[in-house]
């Protein structure tokens, strides 16, 4: 089966698949946003309902009323996020695994989403795949980013979900075979970025202690390689402002906020990719997901 590229009328569509709710907002949201207003279809996809999750904002932290159903407000937040955004969202609705902690480290909760068969927890994926046909879908890197549970098993059943969805021969009552294009991991804490900034910081004459101590732990051996970056300098307010309506899971006054907008657009104003898997020929490096796919590209071919 060859890849169907987009006639020239044709909405380009985009699946940005995350872990919890507020992922999507601080994994690449200045692309989506972007996209959806460019007239792109955006669908995120997050895989669970973050039930889990902790309240990391210290002014909530003791809200008695939001502990009380902390998954529904979290709901709620995601709702806005994807309001502010503009795109198209789903669940998978698979259960959070938590962020397990001690030394050995206790099992996965039986039934979380970390704890299920990969080929089980891709198939709601692959019938989104074959259901929204996207061109382009981003996802997590085999680290997840960070390596939570949850994130490491959003790469895994991407990964899956990505071939099966093209295999004619698996699971046709989850809709007709369609390959994705291109695949790409969302690569937006890498040490480039920082470095630029605080670089640029540094000649202004600022010194931001936190942006440097995280340079000094840095680890270098997770540096990714970037084949793709997206501007984005006029997507950060709207980035920001979907990150702040997750309320419950972000400080308004942590390091996500810390680097003014106007040095963000001079030193490092791109949302970063890896491209992982492509269907189509490409050209490194890339300033768009969808370089190749689109039509005034193809014609362009010699």
């Amino acid at each position: 089966m060859s890849v169907q590229l987009p006639a020239p009328d044709e909405t380009l569509r985009l699946v940005a698949v995350h872990a919890h709710p507020d992922d999507e907002s601080s994994k690449g949201a200045g692309s989506t946003a972007r996209y959806a207003r460019e007239g792109v279809q955006v669908t995120v996809i997050t895989c669970t309902g973050g039930e889990r999750g902790d309240i990391l904002n210290p002014r909530l932290q003791g809200d008695e009323e939001i502990a009380r159903d902390l998954p529904a407000v979290r709901r709620r937040e995601m709702a806005r996020a994807q309001e502010i955004l503009g795109v198209d969202h789903e669940w998978l609705g698979f259960v959070d695994s938590g962020l397990p902690e001690g030394d050995p480290l206790p099992p996965l909760p039986e039934g979380s989403f970390a704890a299920l068969p990969v080929e089980e927890a891709a198939r709601p994926l692959v019938e989104a795949l074959r259901r929204l046909r996207p061109h382009v879908m981003t996802t997590y890197d085999e680290n997840g980013g960070y390596p939570h549970p949850d994130h490491i098993q959003v790469h895994r059943i991407s990964l899956a979900a990505f071939d099966l969805a093209a295999d004619p021969d698996y699971a046709p009552e989850l809709g007709e075979p369609w390959e994705v294009a291109k695949l790409y991991y969302i690569n937006g804490f890498n040490r480039q970025r920082f470095s630029a900034i605080n670089r640029h910081l540094i000649s202004q004459g600022i010194r931001q202690e936190s942006l440097e101590q995280m340079l000094a732990r840095y680890d270098e051996s997770r540096d990714r390689l970037l084949t793709t970056r997206v501007d984005v300098r006029d997507y950060l307010t709207v980035r920001d402002e979907a990150l702040r309506a997750h309320a419950t899971q972000v400080d308004p006054e942590g390091l996500f906020f810390q680097v003014p907008h106007e040095v963000e657009t001079v030193a490092w104003g791109t949302d970063d990719y890896e491209l992982h898997i492509s269907r189509i020929g490409v050209r490194l490096p890339e300033d768009d997901l969808f370089a190749g796919l689109r039509h005034e590209t193809l014609e362009a071919r010699p």
